[in-house]
């Protein structure tokens, strides 16, 4: 049997995370829940907002690229709650194959991209070990702090919320494969057109979505809110449903992809053969909230003064999972059984190597 890539299901984490969870703490606000990439602790009247994930470097974006998206990702994961990121805790378990010029461009990148954002880092480890490889080359703790019960969470979306999308589905996908295959891009659109799709790469990231409709209010203005990673728009919906036990009812006519996305997938569908639904693609930069109802226009504005396209797209409502309506009436969806970007990468990188690129 082969074990499916990427974050286990609900059930085995169900039956084998949330069941062994060490020693109860009353300090603990908030632990391990699926869909929500965050923890609280309680400190006195301060909460601590804490994401654990790997630190995701790919040498083939660039190290400048690379040290800006191992930031991002783990930015965006504190900042969903509403809370700016501020502390940072690493442990770089470096392949034995990276010259210590790549890990100080590397690691400098990082830095800078933290000074950006207000982010101290704090403690770490850092070492080099036989059987490690890229992209995943360690892990890391990113910390907010915030005064009690000041911060947001996907299980917090109430009936009557109005739901938002912000930059348009598959923006990670696109993002990546413009990136990695440039040349591929820039055969089948030009030179212009590669070198704007290699731009897509720099959406990838929800702090300053996040970070701007907290200033509607947190658990007044903006009650929930989770990036689109892994199964993309679709999964991050179903993840707030579950996690809120509510229904969510989108509109798919007023769902987007940006044009420069789609025309990224459309490139990538027809060299692998592989079709890929934007919205069940991974799409780390597309943030998903829910937003008073009396708030949309405002949460729009804030967006928009930032230079973010985002779209009201539907409603929770008091039930449960995720319903479209569209042309053909109202369906179901159900959680997407694959991301669609791993097999059209996979076979884009086959291709590539056996010269058909």
């Amino acid at each position: 049997m082969v074990n499916r890539l990427g974050k286990v299901d609900r059930r085995l984490f169900d039956d084998v995370i949330y069941r062994n969870l060490g020693a109860h703490d009353d300090s603990v606000v908030l632990g391990p829940s699926f869909g929500v990439d965050f923890g609280v602790v309680r400190l006195g009247e301060m909460d601590l907002i804490v994401e654990v994930d790997p630190v995701y470097v790919v040498p083939q974006y660039g190290w400048r690229r690379s040290s800006w998206f191992a930031v991002h990702i783990l930015a965006s994961d504190v900042a969903v709650s509403g809370i700016p990121p501020r502390y940072l805790f690493v442990d770089l378990n470096l392949p034995p194959e990276m010259s210590d010029d790549e890990l100080r461009i590397l690691w400098e990148g990082m830095s800078d991209e933290c000074r950006k954002l207000g982010i101290s880092i704090v403690a770490g480890h850092t070492g080099r070990y036989e059987g490690i490889s890229y992209p995943m080359i360690g892990g890391a703790t990113m910390v907010g702090v915030t005064a009690r019960d000041r911060w947001v969470s996907p299980s917090m979306a109430r009936p009557g919320d109005v739901v938002i999308m912000t930059k348009g589905g598959a923006v990670e996908a696109a993002g990546i494969l413009a990136s990695m295959f440039p040349e591929i891009v820039e055969r089948e659109m030009g030179a212009e057109f590669s070198k704007r799709a290699q731009e897509i790469f720099w959406r990838q990231s929800v702090v300053e979505d996040a970070l701007a409709l907290s200033g509607l209010g947190l658990r007044d203005g903006v009650h929930a809110m989770h990036d689109a990673t892994e199964y993309g728009v679709w999964g991050a919906l179903i993840d707030i449903a579950d996690a809120s036990g509510v229904g969510i009812r989108v509109r798919e006519d007023d769902m987007f992809v940006e044009d420069d996305v789609s025309e990224v997938l459309r490139i990538f569908s027809g060299l692998t053969g592989i079709s890929a639904d934007p919205f069940s693609a991974i799409s780390e930069g597309t943030l998903i909230a829910a937003v008073a109802p009396g708030r949309v226009d405002d949460a729009l504005s804030a967006l928009s003064g930032r230079g973010i396209r985002a779209a009201a797209i539907g409603e929770v409502f008091k039930g449960s999972g995720v319903l479209a309506v569209g042309r053909n009436g109202e369906r179901r969806v159900s959680p997407p059984e694959q991301d669609p970007f791993w097999p059209m990468f996979f076979r884009a990188m086959e291709m590539r190597g056996g010269g058909r690129s």
